[in-house]
């Protein structure tokens, strides 16, 4: 079970991600993120000091995110990613494409 909770819409759109997201649950993630996004984008942080599991289909959906966010000229951001996912994040190179931090 995952839970994205809003911290903020202003300046930057800013989510705590807590839970597991896989392909069971990661298109209701893209989705909720998608619904404060679309209407007014701007940069968008993500806090993933409780997300405990992510999958490959997760993945994937941060990098829908991450095009998107890019293609209307924001930046997206994760920070406290467990170190076992931010491994993930390096293994498929994803690190040099988003903004990880600590």
């Amino acid at each position: 079970m995952q839970e994205v909770t809003v911290c903020s819409k202003e300046p930057v759109l800013s989510f705590s991600l807590s839970g597991e997201i896989d392909s069971e649950n990661s298109e209701d993630f893209y989705n909720e993120v998608m619904e404060l996004y679309a209407p007014a984008p701007r940069d968008v942080s993500f806090e993933c000091a409780k997300l405990n599991f992510i999958d490959s289909t997760t993945l994937g959906t941060f990098v829908k995110l991450f095009k998107r966010v890019k293609a209307d000229g924001h930046d997206m951001r994760l920070s406290a990613l467990q170190p076992r996912l931010k491994k993930l994040f390096t293994i498929c190179a994803l690190d040099r494409m988003m903004e990880i931090s600590e």
